[in-house]
């Protein structure tokens, strides 16, 4: 029986989700069969409204191995698992005469424990919930949503905490779910059998395409024990967010909370002697931090120094204590030791990897506001990390609408351990990037507007120039405007402004869930949505609605953040120019997603304003607007509120 080719594959499956042919999905997927079937590696920038989840699902599915699909957001994993994958897979069964398998596979703590559920949480100070909640607290919030999980546990088929809605508190859920390092094991665990978790490890083995995160693709990388079922072939969509995504696995944290609640848990485990001595060094550890002030440590003081090789040492001792107990008279044993020696590892680990003073991680204190100090450490680069642990064995397809920086994908290749593209040399991986392009016509949907005349930002006190200019930008556009802001506390200072001048609702981020912000600001076109980082990102709004998007400023980030200044600060002793890998890089990635909130459909029309001159008069300004749309580009204001003000007429026409 003939083959079918790909055309007649991605040809049927686009028929079957009720989408429109585009020929840079068709280029996308014919570049993505050529990656697989070569087994080589491909980047690959598919603008908004290519329809790029078909644009490597079919050539995927026609291949024939496993495939790992890892996405960076819940709307992108359900959108695959809930719609394209079953249409697809209708779709392609008569033509493929198979029907490929998939699953959804997420990390442990995302999935319902019977035995935390049944048996209660292995009892401290602070969580003595579980055995109280039934008689006392039913009508507070934890206690309902307690009683809410126990009901919602005999209905669910998944006990994926991402299917019950509406959702609970992270408290009410940590009382039901345990981290790997708390697990039992199946075989040891009263409830293996109908475990949630592992029956989602099940599917996952025996599915031809197992959709995951980022976080459990770097889980899979990092930690040397395999989460994720073997496969040939690996795509990463939502690829400009891999970077950060695997840095915040690979980093960790100490708190004085956290090392108090591993004493707790282990005092009942082990002798008095080990106890205390794990007491003596957390009190040691408190007082240092009670001092400690914000800011990278670029040596360990001598002080934490000596706060950490006690924590160390007394939690290996604890460790090895806990190892060579077994108390029958503690009840569910078994879940006490697992929980304490968990809590215990985790101080071990991290206490360790500060004292050993990596010159490949940065240490740092941070100070926040609900939870006081913490101690953190993080891998100065995971470039070598992904080069060595995803590209060496399997074929990998990274995807965005945002991978090329610039005018190129050396700038994210590079993050990714890459080699410029088109170098050749043993152990470097081949790659090949491709950008193909956008159903938007950029040039007649969109502007690009930014404001030259104003002042720079600096980085203290209020920008009036800048809050005249957005009032005056957000009346001739009628409200319809997302405004992106740099800082939580810019966000709240020109809401605040603007509320007091105008009529218009201004919804903050923040006042309310992002998911009601988001349809309360696409339900009135007369409203106006400010905010932070994950509206750059998470704002899909198509229509009259949104017809503005303002930046007040460049996105670089913060010159006090510890990491990116020590990342900066490293390409610079190498010989490059760390401002233009890291601190210009970072902002050309955030623009490009934040510009990306104006144009979501064919009939979309509007304007981006940047609020910051430098993107007109900085050398580096051409480097920033080489990495967003091609939209028109001006720095008159007259045009920019004279085209606004036609936008918003031409909108109320429609009756929008």
């Amino acid at each position: 029986m003939r083959k079918p080719s790909l055309p007649e594959l991605l040809h049927a499956a686009v028929t079957a989700v009720g989408g429109t042919e585009r020929p840079g999905q068709v280029t996308m997927a014919e570049a993505v069969a050529e990656a697989v079937d070569d087994q080589s590696h491909l980047l690959v920038q598919a603008g908004t409204g290519t329809g790029k989840s078909l644009g490597y699902l079919v050539p995927a599915l026609a291949h024939g191995e496993r495939v790992v699909v890892a996405t960076a957001t819940l709307a992108l994993q359900r959108q695959l698992v809930e719609r394209d994958l079953p249409r697809t897979v209708e779709s392609l069964h008569p033509l493929l005469r198979r029907r490929p398998q998939f699953a959804m596979l997420k990390g442990r703590s995302n999935y319902l424990c019977l035995h935390r559920l049944h048996e209660g949480v292995p009892q401290d100070e602070e969580e003595g919930l579980f055995d109280q909640f039934e008689a006392a607290a039913p009508s507070s919030k934890l206690g309902q949503d307690l009683l809410r999980l126990r009901d919602w546990s005999d209905e669910t088929e998944t006990g994926d905490r991402d299917d019950l809605t509406p959702g609970v508190s992270d408290r009410a859920w940590g009382q039901v779910s345990v981290s790997s390092r708390e697990c039992l094991g199946a075989t040891k665990c009263a409830y293996g059998a109908e475990c949630f978790a592992e029956a989602a490890r099940e599917r996952a083995k025996l599915a031809d395409v197992v959709v995951t995160n980022h976080a459990l693709l770097a889980i899979d990388a990092i930690e040397g024990a395999p989460v994720l079922p073997s496969h040939e072939v690996l795509i990463v969509d939502e690829a400009h967010e891999l970077v950060s995504r695997v840095t915040g696995v690979a980093t960790g944290e100490l708190t004085p909370a956290q090392v108090n609640r591993a004493v707790r848990r282990a005092a009942k485990l082990v002798n008095e002697k080990a106890a205390d001595s794990l007491q003596t060094a957390a009190e040691g550890f408190e007082r240092v931090m009670e001092v400690a002030l914000p800011g990278r440590l670029e040596e360990v003081p001598e002080d934490l120094g000596y706060a950490l090789m006690a924590l160390r040492d007394a939690a290996r001792t604890v460790i090895s204590a806990i190892g060579a107990t077994r108390d029958k008279s503690v009840e569910d044993e078994n879940a006490v030791r697992k929980q304490a020696l968990a809590s215990v590892e985790s101080i071990h680990g991290v206490a360790e990897r500060i004292t050993q003073g990596s010159e490949y991680d940065v240490v740092w204190y941070e100070q926040h506001d609900r939870f006081g100090a913490s101690v953190r450490v993080a891998p100065l680069s995971v470039s070598g990390l992904l080069r060595e642990k995803l590209f060496a064995e399997r074929s990998v397809v990274l995807t965005s609408a945002t991978l090329k920086l610039g005018g190129d994908f050396n700038g994210v290749g590079a993050s990714l351990g890459l080699a410029p593209e088109g170098t050749a040399g043993e152990d470097v991986p081949q790659w090949k990037g491709l950008d193909v392009g956008s159903p938007f016509d950029y040039p007649k949907q969109g502007i690009l507007y930014v404001a030259r005349h104003l002042n720079t930002p600096g980085r203290e006190g209020s920008r009036t120039d800048m809050l005249d200019e957005l009032t005056e930008l957000v009346e001739a556009a009628g409200g319809r405007t997302l405004g992106l802001f740099s800082s939580m506390r810019g966000a709240k200072a020109a809401a605040e402004e603007l509320r007091g001048r105008m009529d218009r609702p201004i919804l903050l981020q923040g006042e309310e869930t992002l998911g009601e912000l988001i349809k309360n600001f696409a339900a009135d076109p007369e409203t106006c949505l400010f905010g932070t980082l994950s509206l750059w990102q998470g704002v899909d709004v198509p229509g009259a609605s949104c017809q503005l998007v303002v930046m007040d400023r460049i996105p670089f980030p913060r010159p006090d953040d510890p990491l990116m200044s020590a990342r900066q600060k490293a390409v610079e002793e190498a010989g490059g120019n760390g401002f233009m890998a890291v601190a210009a890089t970072h902002a050309a990635l955030l623009m490009a997603q934040g510009a990306g909130r104006l144009v979501r459909a064919t009939g979309d029309k509007g304007v981006v304003a940047v609020l910051d001159p430098r993107l007109a008069n900085a050398r580096y300004g051409s480097y920033l607007r080489a990495s967003l749309p091609d939209f028109w580009y001006t720095t008159d204001r007259n045009q920019a509120r004279r085209s606004l003000s036609a936008i918003d007429a031409q909108a109320k026409a429609d009756g929008a």
